[in-house]
């Protein structure tokens, strides 16, 4: 059986608890889609073969990725593009190994309400790439243990199967990554500029003890360019949007109402260390009737 790991909670609990059930027999599969936050590979690499002595494959498919989205900006467009490319990879590294007949990943009941109409006449609000099935094309039994689940849910199960509480509790991140956190075309130098910022914005709100206090948090990339001041000289620099929101299980969410000393202070370190960001704006939109992400 493969597991398509992302390094969140939900694959990261989908790959435990299918490990603890059938061992050797499940064979975890890490893509590197090019559009990870900075350090995901690094990180994800260390808690399963150094922390949890799970083996892990590694396919790093970010050319493929990148290739395919160059010169798309509709958001439904980028989340179909990367969910199929997934399926291609996972197919490519099915092939790899004999007799794999089994495909599990974390689907979980909020991504399934979003991308389709359940119990009744719900329109799909945006498309998860781990929602919608297999293509008829493909041999595998789709295995989705979580479906049922809410995050808060999920991430109780973690703790159970003795996941570290750092790796439990890390903030939601989306299939589809950091390419519908920049509005508009996905390219090499925005998502090195977003991944610099969300690292700043992550690292303040840990020190202040926030990142605990929170759902998720996020940088995101509007494509929108502003007038600044940097010592003596005119800027003309990309503006980026600060997400903070508080929620239970995703389902509605308040942003958070964050001191306006530690918003100070996460503005200054994004424009002062981040070449190419001169605005930095605080998103008070709550859910609904926004959602958490912008795309």
């Amino acid at each position: 059986m493969l597991c398509a790991l992302s390094g969140g909670v939900d694959s990261s609990v989908v790959a435990a608890l299918l490990y603890e059930a059938i061992g050797d027999q499940l064979i975890p599969v890490f893509v590197d889609n090019g559009v990870l936050r900075k350090g995901e590979r690094e990180s994800v690499e260390n808690i399963f073969k150094v922390h949890l002595k799970v083996p892990l494959v590694v396919a790093d498919a970010s050319e493929i990725f990148l290739g395919k989205l160059a010169g798309v900006t509709d958001p439904e467009t980028k989340r179909k593009i990367i969910g199929h490319t997934f399926i291609e990879v996972f197919e490519a590294e099915a092939k790899k190994h004999d007799g794999i007949k089994f495909l599990a990943q974390g689907t979980l009941y909020p991504d399934v309400i979003e991308s389709v109409s359940v119990n009744g006449p719900s329109v799909t609000i945006k498309s998860h790439h781990n929602v919608g099935g297999l293509p008829d094309w493909m041999d595998f039994e789709l295995i989705e243990p979580l479906r049922d689940l809410f995050k808060d849910e999920v991430r109780k199960l973690g703790i159970e199967l003795g996941l570290p509480e750092s790796l439990v509790n890390r903030h939601p991140f989306p299939g589809p990554g950091l390419a519908i956190r920049i509005m508009g075309e996905v390219n090499k130098p925005d998502l090195n500029l977003l991944r610099e910022a969300d690292v700043i914005l992550l690292d303040e709100l840990k020190a202040s003890g926030y990142y605990t206090r929170t759902w998720q948090a996020f940088v995101v990339l509007l494509n929108v360019k502003s007038v600044g001041v940097m010592g003596d000289n005119r800027t003309y620099d990309n503006t980026v949007c600060v997400r903070v929101v508080e929620a239970v299980d995703g389902m509605t969410a308040t942003f958070a109402h964050l001191p306006h000393e530690l918003l100070e202070r996460i503005s200054r370190r994004i424009i002062n260390e981040v070449d190419g960001i001169n605005r930095v704006v605080y998103d008070i939109s709550s859910k609904p009737p926004a959602t958490i992400e912008w795309e």
